[in-house]
């Protein structure tokens, strides 16, 4: 297969009547008696996300064909979990700016945003409770325990100059992989296929989701805030070390070194046009971006085996616009 870039839209038109059906499911799985609760959780569903986890469930799902309505009910769970965790995330951040809108905390306040996401992660398992299914359930607790996990590594990392590039893997494995890891194991899970096709679509899943936070932090440094929906230097401003900062201060000259770690280890935007400039120089986006191709063809390569279909298909597509996105 020759490996071309499309759009999202292209891609998420192979399951558009499987996208509308989870839809359906988020909006009713929404409703509460609670009206803060309402508002928050539509105001961050609405909020123009990629929708990639439930997507990727349902084209795993396809790929080994199965057709059931389960995977509407799945995908929906993984959704609602992201979504927590963005809820939780924007008020540890302090952030007030998420795909281009006041994030949830700037619009309602920290304690709506939290509270409204320990409603979605408890919805998320209700739901997961009715499939009736111990392996579902064991997949997806095991996933949001070490979103938890990953949350407070890099909680701990933060301001933190001398995380090196494993540390920073870590936290990426943890916190951004593992739900597109659990999104594709789900989709293999449902098709009750053999062990290892079910163990090469959660490396997949894993893989994939390691390149796309990889491009996140390249695009903090070399995006358009039109196009990424974000503050430029928010990971910079948040005391974040992410890859392209790391290399900096492994390969920069030593005043490149020095004013990155002063920048990590004090937070804020003041030293972000001299990070930028040490940045571009060293090549530190291009280093980040080749760590990224190289994750996408580990995802490919998980996948090889399986058999051809248009799902299969999409699945090499996506793993390429994972790397080529501009937001």
């Amino acid at each position: 297969m020759t490996l071309q870039t499309v759009t999202l839209e292209t891609l998420y038109s192979l399951i558009e009547p499987d996208m509308a059906a989870v839809d359906a499911v988020i909006r009713r799985q929404l409703h509460s008696d609670v009206v803060l609760i309402r508002q928050v959780a539509e105001y961050i569903i609405q909020s123009g996300g990629k929708r990639m986890r439930p997507a990727l469930l349902l084209l795993a799902a396809g790929a080994v064909g199965f057709t059931g309505k389960e995977k509407h009910e799945l995908a929906a769970v993984v959704e609602f979990i992201h979504t927590a965790t963005l809820l939780h995330d924007d008020v540890v951040d302090e952030s007030d700016l998420r795909r281009g809108r006041e994030t949830a905390n700037a619009a309602f306040g920290n304690a709506a945003s939290v509270l409204v996401g320990d409603f979605l992660y408890t919805r998320a398992f209700q739901m997961m409770v009715a499939v009736n299914d111990m392996r579902v359930m064991q997949i997806l607790a095991n996933a949001t325990n070490i979103i938890a996990e990953g949350e407070v590594l890099q909680l701990m990392n933060c301001h933190d100059a001398d995380v090196d590039e494993s540390r920073y893997l870590q936290v990426i494995r943890y916190k951004t992989a593992k739900l597109f890891e659990a999104a594709s194991q789900l989709g293999a899970l449902l098709g009750k296929v053999d062990s290892a096709t079910e163990q090469a679509l959660a490396a997949y899943g894993m893989h994939l989701g390691t390149a796309f936070q990889l491009i996140d932090d390249v695009l903090d440094y070399s995006g358009q805030e039109v196009s990424t929906g974000k503050h430029l230097g928010d990971d910079l401003a948040e005391g974040k070390p992410t890859l392209p900062l790391i290399y900096v201060m492994q390969h920069g000259t030593p005043e490149e070194a020095a004013c990155v770690r002063q920048a990590i280890e004090n937070g804020g935007r003041e030293d972000f046009p001299a990070v930028l400039a040490a940045i571009q120089r060293s090549g530190a986006l291009q280093h980040a971006r080749a760590c990224a191709e190289n994750e996408a063809n580990l995802a490919r390569e998980a996948i090889s085996a399986l058999g051809d279909s248009i799902y299969k298909k999409a699945l090499i597509e996506l793993s390429v616009l994972a790397v080529e996105r501009s937001n």
